[in-house]
C-alpha cells in the first residue's frame, strides 16, 4: 500500500473492494496495529495453517491449494525466525501494512499467487484477531507463570535458612509481634501462590475457540469449528458468534489478575526500601541492583525496588485503559477494539519485567539478621504474651490487657523493656503472676509459643515452606512452554528492535 492511494496488488488493505479512493496518509498511520499486533506474528501463521487443514477437510479448498498455503505460511515462519529468505535477503515485517494478518495474507499471496487469496475462506479479521490473542495469551500466561513460581521458588530458598531469624512483625507501621523472616518470605510467597492460582483459573474461560464465528454472524459455508477448535488446542468453541466477536474479557480478566501481581510486588518493593534504609538496616542489596548517587558519593539507592514500586501506575492505567474502552461498546465488534492490544501488552511485559528483576534482586540480597533480632526487643512487642499469661492463668483477656497495659506504661515511666521490669511491678500488677514470666516473654520464646496453623514457629513455618515447595515442583512438571513458543518472544524482540 502506498499512503495516500489504495493500490490492487497483493498489499492493498484487505477492505479496499469498496472504496475508489483509500485514506491519507495520516489517516492510515491513525489507524494501522501493526507495530502492536506483530508480536502476534507466529500464532498468525499457526491459526492460518490449521484453517487451511479445516478448509480443505471440508472440501473448501483443494489439497493442492492446501499443500501450497501451508508451504508458504511454513516459509514465512521460517523467514521471520532466521530474519532473512532462503536466498539469503533480510526479511522484515512491513510496518506500513495495516495490521499483522494483512502482511501475512499479501506476503503469502506474493509466494504462493492465487491460493494464498482463499486462505481466508470463512473467516473474518473480527474472528482471527480474537484467535490469535488468545493463542498467544496461552502462550504469555505460561511465561507468567514460569516466572511466579520462579519467585516463589526464591523466597522459599531464602526462608529454608531464615527459620530461626527474628524480625519485628508490624501493623500501622508500629512494632506488634515478633515472627522470623522465613514467616515474612513465606507472606510473600503465599501472595504470588494466589497470583498462579489466579491466573490458572482465568485459563479455562480463554480455552474456547472464536474462529468461525466470522464477522459476527457465524458463516453460510459448511465450516467445522469443532475439528478447528481441536487442531489450534482448544477443548471447545464459542457458543454467540456476536458474542464471540466482541468479547474481551479474558484481557480484563488477565489483566485485572496482572494488576493484582503487581500491587504485590509494589508492597514487597515498599518493604524492601524500608528494610534499606540506615534505620532500618535489615537488608543490603546487590550492586546490581542498587545505584548511586550523581552528588552523594555514599548513597546506595534501592532504585530498582522503587522503579517496580512506580510502575504499578502503568500497569493500573493499563488496566483502566482497557475497562474504559470496553465499557460503552454495542455488539459486536468495533474498532475502538483495536486498542487492546498496546494496554494489555504493556501491563504484561511490566510485570514479567517486574517479576525477572525481584526475584534476581531478593536473591542476590544480603540479610542484617542481627539487626533484626535486635529491633525485636524494643517497642514492647511482647506485650501481648504477657496479657497471654494471665489468660492462660484462667483470666478474662480483657482484664489482661488491661494489665499488661499498666506494666507498659510502667516499663515507659522506668526507661526500660517488660523483661527488664523489676517483679515487684509484675506483682503489684497481678498476683498471678510468677518468676517464669521473665522465661515466657522473650522474644525467641514469643515466636516459639504460637505453634498453631499459619503461626510462625518454625515447626509451622517449616510446614508453609514444605508446602510451597511442592507446589513449586509441581508447576516445574507441569510447565509447557516449548522450544518453538520461547522463540516467538526472541523473534519479537528481534523485529521491535
Amino acid at each position: 500500500m502506498e499512503h495516500g492511494t489504495i493500490t490492487t496488488d497483493n498489499h492493498a488493505a484487505l477492505w479496499h473492494g469498496r472504496f475508489l479512493e483509500g485514506p491519507d496518509a495520516a489517516a492510515v498511520s491513525f489507524e494501522t496495529s501493526i507495530k502492536d499486533d506483530l508480536r502476534m506474528a507466529m500464532v498468525d501463521i499457526e491459526g492460518s495453517i490449521n484453517h487451511a487443514k479445516m478448509l480443505y477437510k471440508q472440501n473448501l479448498i483443494s489439497n493442492e491449494d492446501e499443500f501450497k498455503i501451508i508451504e508458504g505460511l511454513e516459509s514465512i515462519k521460517r523467514d521471520l525466525i532466521n530474519g532473512k529468505t532462503s536466498d539469503g535477503k533480510e526479511f522484515k515485517i512491513d510496518l506500513s501494512a495495516e495490521d499483522i494478518h494483512s502482511f501475512i495474507e499479501a506476503t503469502l499471496t506474493d509466494r504462493v499467487g492465487e491460493p494464498g487469496k482463499k486462505v481466508h475462506t470463512g473467516r473474518s479479521r473480527n474472528d482471527q484477531i480474537a484467535l490469535d490473542e488468545k493463542l498467544y495469551l496461552r502462550h504469555q500466561i505460561s511465561v507468567l507463570k514460569k516466572e511466579l513460581n520462579n519467585a516463589v521458588f526464591v523466597l522459599i530458598e531464602i526462608a529454608k535458612n531464615q527459620k530461626n531469624t527474628l524480625i519485628p512483625g508490624f501493623t500501622h507501621m508500629q512494632h506488634a509481634q515478633p515472627v522470623t523472616l522465613a514467616h515474612h518470605l513465606c507472606a510473600w510467597a503465599w501472595m504470588f501462590y494466589r497470583d498462579y492460582n489466579r491466573i490458572c483459573d482465568s485459563e479455562c474461560r480463554i480455552d474456547f475457540s472464536p474462529i468461525g464465528a466470522c464477522a459476527l454472524a457465524g458463516s453460510g459455508l459448511p465450516l467445522d469449528r469443532e475439528y478447528e477448535a481441536e487442531i489450534n488446542g482448544f477443548s471447545n468453541v464459542t457458543l454467540n458468534s456476536l458474542d464471540t466477536v466482541s468479547d474481551r474479557d479474558y484481557y480484563l480478566e488477565v489483566i485485572s489478575d496482572l494488576s493484582i501481581i503487581q500491587m504485590h510486588l509494589s508492597r514487597m518493593c515498599e518493604e524492601i526500601v524500608y528494610w534499606a534504609t540506615t534505620e532500618f538496616g535489615f537488608i543490603d542489596l546487590s550492586e546490581k541492583w542498587s545505584t548511586g548517587s550523581s552528588i552523594m558519593p555514599q548513597k546506595k539507592n534501592p532504585d530498582f525496588a522503587e522503579l517496580i514500586r512506580g510502575k504499578t501506575g502503568r500497569v493500573y492505567g493499563d488496566m483502566i485503559a482497557l475497562f474504559t474502552m470496553m465499557k460503552g461498546l454495542p455488539l459486536s465488534y468495533d474498532r475502538d477494539m483495536q486498542e487492546d492490544k498496546s494496554s494489555f501488552f504493556e501491563a504484561y511485559d511490566t510485570v514479567v519485567s517486574s517479576l525477572r528483576i525481584f526475584s534476581e534482586m531478593v536473591r542476590t540480597a544480603k540479610w542484617n539478621g542481627k539487626k533484626m533480632s535486635e529491633s525485636c526487643e524494643g517497642g514492647f512487642l511482647n506485650a501481648t504474651d504477657v496479657a497471654d499469661y494471665l489468660v492462660r492463668k484462667g483470666m478474662p483477656f480483657r482484664t489482661a490487657h488491661g494489665i499488661s497495659a499498666k506494666l507498659v506504661r510502667s516499663a515507659i515511666e522506668n526507661n526500660c523493656k517488660l523483661e527488664e521490669l523489676d517483679f515487684s511491678e509484675y506483682k503489684k500488677a497481678s498476683q498471678l503472676f510468677e518468676n517464669d514470666i521473665f522465661e515466657l516473654i522473650t522474644s525467641k520464646k514469643c515466636v516459639e509459643i504460637r505453634n498453631i496453623t499459619g503461626g510462625p514457629a518454625s515447626e509451622q513455618v517449616q510446614k508453609q515452606i514444605d508446602v510451597l515447595e511442592q507446589f513449586v515442583q509441581n508447576n516445574i512438571k507441569n510447565q509447557t512452554i516449548d522450544s518453538d513458543k520461547e522463540e516467538w518472544d526472541l523473534v519479537f524482540e528481534n523485529l521491535y528492535k
